[in-house]
């Protein structure tokens, strides 16, 4: 392990612009993301397969959202490389350049009746980009926040970026929920535009707040290294040949907080819109309940996970997925309104007990030198399981001729696939590495950060 000397500690207030900017910039990147989802389910079936019946259109609809994970590990290579070779900040930098715009462009697409076949493919395109800057967004944003700050507050601050999710949630469904309440003449025409024109105008928020962010302590070091001793030629290929195994506990440990989610939000605004006959208002109102739940979750199991340790938090919020997971439908199910936004806020706060302390875990397994790739890969592998899961979720409640026993079961298995790999993140690894492993070491700069 090299000795070069450590960059300066971060002050107070750097390490405050530093989790302000994560977290605001982490948002802002989920607004955009989210707003396709809901979008997914209550507008593109509609106006960019028209031509299908009510169910196949909805699959088709999913079909273009679950594009947008399929980009993401083809992000995680590109923004990895970047990371790991360029800087956490530039990587940063471009996702939320591409996100905006991606999005953005979204509400400037004509629909179907307009341009035909274009109309749908021009959006999965756009999907797809949106894929890739999300690709990069997340294991970007965590590493600089957890390379510049205590290793004891890991469980703490890794929750920060978490923050990220709800938000966003609470701000595209909000935006969705205002133009919701117009006719739905005005809404299909051009309400439903206005929340991804105005990714415009977040876009240049976002950016300003990334262009302030000093470079992660541990990447500078890094780089001194590289100048003396040569980079690593592909921190990818090296990230899998040296730690593919990790990478697959990564991708079971992460799978509940992605794909719990969006079945839990984006799946179950279609199944009540569309199998319930409840109101769309209804089924938004209860994701933005959901998304408050979610945040005060974030921020207590983050505090728990500095006390107990982030394996240990993630794999009991599995093991209580597993346990909620048919009650929270049985409430939807009943269609009233009450117990419906209950039904939604049980299963979404569960889930995120892991997913306020992924960051810590999964950071946690990989040495930094490829660190930005591996994280990247393992989460957005997950993300690719996670983002075919609302598909999946609809095929199942075909087959159950519209039950929800299909979908608690799925819910069931993700929950437990995370249960089990946030164990295997814990003890079974630490054995297997040992405590003197080089890769468990802290690289100098890590030491002086958190000394």
């Amino acid at each position: 392990m090299s000795t070069t000397t450590a960059p300066p500690r971060p002050s107070p207030g750097d390490i405050r612009r530093l989790l302000a900017a994560a977290f605001i910039g982490t948002a802002l990147e989920w607004y955009d993301y989210f707003l396709y989802g809901t979008a997914a389910a209550l507008v593109f079936n509609k106006l960019f397969f028209p031509s299908l019946d009510p169910a196949t259109a909805t699959i088709a609809s999913f079909v273009t959202f679950a594009v947008g994970f399929v980009a993401r590990p083809i992000g995680a290579a590109v923004f990895g490389h970047i990371g790991d070779r360029y800087g956490r900040k530039a990587a940063l930098i471009i996702t939320v350049v591409l996100m905006g715009a991606s999005t953005g462009c979204i509400g400037l697409l004509p629909d179907y009746r307009t341009i035909g076949v274009w109309a749908p493919a021009l959006l999965a395109a756009l999907r797809f980009s949106q894929g890739i800057s999300v690709g990069g967004e997340w294991s970007g944003a965590m590493l600089l926040t957890l390379e510049h700050t205590p290793e004891e507050k890991h469980g703490s601050y890794s929750s920060i970026p978490q923050l990220g999710s709800p938000v966003g949630t609470l701000l595209s469904s909000g935006a969705f929920a205002l133009v919701g309440t117009l006719p739905d003449d005005a809404f299909y025409a051009w309400g439903w535009r206005i929340p991804f024109l105005a990714a415009f105008a977040l876009l240049a928020f976002a950016l300003y707040l990334r262009l302030r962010i000093e470079e992660s302590p541990v990447f500078r070091a890094m780089r001194a290294d590289a100048e003396r001793e040569g980079p690593t030629s592909a921190p990818l290929i090296e990230a899998f040949r040296r730690t593919w195994g990790r990478m697959l506990i990564g991708v079971a440990a992460a799978f509940l907080g992605i794909g719990g989610f969006f079945l839990l939000t984006t799946y179950v605004i279609s199944y009540g819109t569309e199998r319930l006959d409840i109101g769309k208002s209804v089924m938004i109102d209860a994701t933005l309940l959901a998304a408050v739940a979610e945040i005060a979750v974030i921020v207590v199991a983050g505090r728990l996970a500095d006390r107990m340790g982030a394996w240990k938090v993630c794999a009991i919020g599995g093991v209580a997925s597993v346990l909620v997971a048919f009650p929270a439908f049985w409430l939807i199910d009943t269609r009233h309104t009450g117990l419906v936004m209950l039904g939604v806020s049980l299963g979404v706060a569960v889930i995120s007990i892991p997913y306020a302390a992924i960051g810590a875990v999964v950071t946690g397994m990989f040495p930094e030198t490829v660190r930005y790739s591996a994280v990247a890969m393992a989460y957005n592998l997950a993300g690719v399981l996670g983002g075919l899961v609302p598909l999946v979720a609809a095929w199942l409640t075909g087959l159950a001729d519209g039950a929800s026993w299909g979908v608690a079961l799925l819910l069931i298995l993700i929950a437990a696939c995370t249960a089990t790999g946030s164990y295997l993140a814990g003890p079974p690894l630490r054995r297997r590495l040992g405590p003197d492993h080089p890769e468990h070491r802290e690289h100098p700069a890590t030491a002086k950060a958190t000394a």
